[in-house]
């Protein structure tokens, strides 16, 4: 895609949505971190929907660490791979006490040194809880930079090295909630809603569903 089309598309996009943020809930850099990891192969509605119950209960290191593993887990329970995702949040959270003072780091090497971090998580906390220009590349990223031509690549890692080279830096910041929100709600997966889509015309995607 030429920088003049991304940069279109970008403004487009920012127009429709001048303030775009996470739809997970949280109120500190430690309950998005802890939704994040709880939101992998899970919906954003399912882990609000736990997280509502979670946090008012417990929504430190010190506090999940004194519910326990089990109790957490019935706090949970709704979520896919919850007892896995319960047993990653403990040691997390021991990790964050031991080494971190019970805070949550603001560097990449040490958010993907805990346990059930991996890069986009890591990406998504540092955006979004301490507003670093990074762009955490899920399922909806990638497929939208594949299907746009915005920055086609095989895998998650090339696709956000893509990403970080075309997007520029004016929207460096807000890019990932605007290409995730457009993927979630209208360049889905299954039939994509090309009739109702603002950059449409910017799309390289060649199997475009038609105006009905």
């Amino acid at each position: 895609m030429k920088r003049a089309d991304v940069v279109e598309l970008f403004t487009r996009l920012r127009e429709l949505n001048p303030q775009p943020t996470t739809e997970l809930a949280y109120t500190t850099p430690f309950e998005l971190l802890v939704a994040v990891v709880l939101s992998a192969q899970a919906t954003d509605v399912g882990v609000n929907k736990a997280t509502r119950k979670l946090y008012p209960v417990a929504n430190t290191p010190q506090a999940i660490l004194a519910l326990g593993e089990e109790r957490l887990k019935k706090y949970i329970s709704t979520i896919g791979l919850f007892n896995a995702k319960a047993k990653n949040v403990i040691a997390l959270c021991s990790l964050l006490v031991e080494q971190h003072g019970g805070e949550v780091p603001r560097t990449r090497a040490a958010l993907e040194a805990l346990p059930g971090v991996g890069r986009k998580t890591a990406n998504v906390v540092l955006n979004t809880a301490f507003g670093e220009p990074t762009i955490a590349v899920d399922t909806h990223i990638f497929r939208v930079a594949n299907r746009t031509g915005l920055a086609p690549g095989k895998d998650a890692r090339a696709v956000e090295d893509k990403l970080e080279k075309v997007v520029p830096a004016e929207f460096k910041q807000d890019a990932h909630h605007w290409l995730i929100l457009h993927g979630r709600y209208v360049c889905k997966a299954r039939k994509p809603d090309c009739p109702n889509c603002v950059i449409r015309d910017l799309c390289r995607y060649r199997d475009k569903t038609p105006v009905s």
